[in-house]
């Protein structure tokens, strides 16, 4: 019994035999790649043609990807903006910002903030945390900042100075209030990413701070689990 493309299959075989592949021919004749495949068992193909095809598949499957990871990445900001939305929504309903910034800073600290220390002080490699932890200090608890000292915690090959000049415009504080820089010498011999602007830690020096904003982030959190038990 003929199938109902084998009107067909001369015009496939010679597009086959002129080097075609099977994805053009099946694309171009609308015939089933497993009928195709019968037909052309038996056909082989010159080297040059082989070399053409394999050419032009590679080069298929490089602008594959190229579309895959631009819709990706499309896909990606796309949930990025609508995160973005979501956030927006929850801060505007924040009514007293006074007191739910302290719990932030007072949830930040349990996590990041000196807790084995007589001190109050946190570390981290991102301005936005310190710059948040030492506008809470300055503009909430009133520490004067001639009180708050800065330290750097740098790798081997990074310039000590360099990085205080840095951190002292991040965090917009006199450069004179860094004190020590310890370096890393573990790190010697090896090389430091450009973005990588080391560890600094600020210290205030008023245990009562640490002492409050513990106490206010562990009841909070106890509170919360509380609530929300069956």
């Amino acid at each position: 019994m003929k199938s109902k493309w084998f009107e067909l299959k001369s015009k496939a075989i010679l597009f086959r035999k002129q080097g075609k592949s099977i994805r053009n021919i099946e694309k171009n004749l609308s015939i089933p790649r497993s009928t195709l495949s019968g037909w052309f068992k038996n056909i082989n193909l010159t080297e040059s043609q082989k070399k053409r095809l394999e050419k032009k598949n590679n080069m298929g499957l490089v602008k594959a990807r190229e579309i895959a990871k631009v819709w990706h990445n499309k896909q990606k900001e796309d949930r990025l903006k609508y995160a973005e939305c979501e956030a927006e929504k929850t801060l505007s309903n924040i009514k007293d910002q006074t007191e739910i910034t302290e719990l932030a800073l007072a949830l930040l600290y349990l996590g990041e903030g000196f807790k084995k220390t007589s001190e109050t002080g946190m570390g981290n490699t991102d301005p936005l945390i310190l710059n948040f932890f030492l506008k809470i200090l300055l503009n909430i608890y009133k520490v004067n900042i001639e009180k708050i000292s800065f330290y750097l915690h740098l790798r081997a090959d990074q310039n000590g100075n360099e990085m205080k000049k840095y951190w002292a415009k991040k965090l917009n504080v006199p450069i004179h209030r860094f004190k020590k820089v310890s370096i890393d010498k573990r790190t010697i011999n090896s090389k430091t990413y450009p973005h990588y602007k080391g560890v600094c830690l600020i210290n205030c020096g008023n245990v009562a701070i640490q002492r409050k904003l513990v106490y206010i982030g562990r009841k909070f959190c106890e509170k919360t689990i509380e609530n929300m038990r069956d």
